[in-house]
């Protein structure tokens, strides 16, 4: 038998109960990048979902008010790069307002389709986008993959009660 749960402790739907209640859930951590006239854009997203195998499609949320959202607004194409536990410095990077995401120390080059591509990285994906939604204060990018490679070495970063972690075995 369960325990009845405390109906008392359940608040209204509000920004702030879904950030206390997401807190508590586990979310690998991903870069979006793309790219617009030679400049690179990116920013971190927990929000990264497969959506469909056939066709291979992922889905992902960004913020209106992103700095990084006038590009992915417009691009053809993004990469998904999944990280790894080594690199929580290059998440806190790409999730920093007015960072220099793309200076030094972040090691990427130029991909396929012109997508920014970051180094030793767990895996990543080059997609196309497909469809952009209106979602509140975000939009949810849906991108169909093109070309991907998952060979890289390591465990996956995760973000959880407002910070990055690493899996414990």
């Amino acid at each position: 038998m369960t325990a009845t749960p405390d109906l008392a402790a359940f608040r209204l739907g509000s920004p702030e109960l879904l950030r206390s209640v997401f807190r508590r859930h586990a979310a690998g951590v991903a870069v979006i990048t793309a790219q617009r006239d030679g400049t690179p854009v990116g920013f971190t997203a927990t929000s990264l979902t497969s959506v469909s195998a056939e066709p291979p499609l992922v889905s992902f949320g960004i913020g209106a008010g992103s700095s990084s959202w006038a590009v992915i607004s417009e691009a053809d194409h993004v990469g998904v790069h999944i990280l790894g536990e080594h690199q929580e410095a290059l998440a806190g990077t790409f999730a920093r307002s007015g960072a220099d995401r793309f200076g030094a120390p972040t090691a990427w080059s130029e991909g396929p389709e012109g997508v920014p591509v970051l180094d030793e990285v767990l895996a990543r994906l080059v997609c196309r986008v497909v469809a952009r939604i209106p979602a509140g204060d975000h939009h949810l990018v849906v991108a169909e993959v093109v070309l991907g490679e998952s060979g890289g070495a390591g465990r996956p970063l995760l973000y959880h009660q407002g910070r990055f972690n690493g899996l414990r075995d």
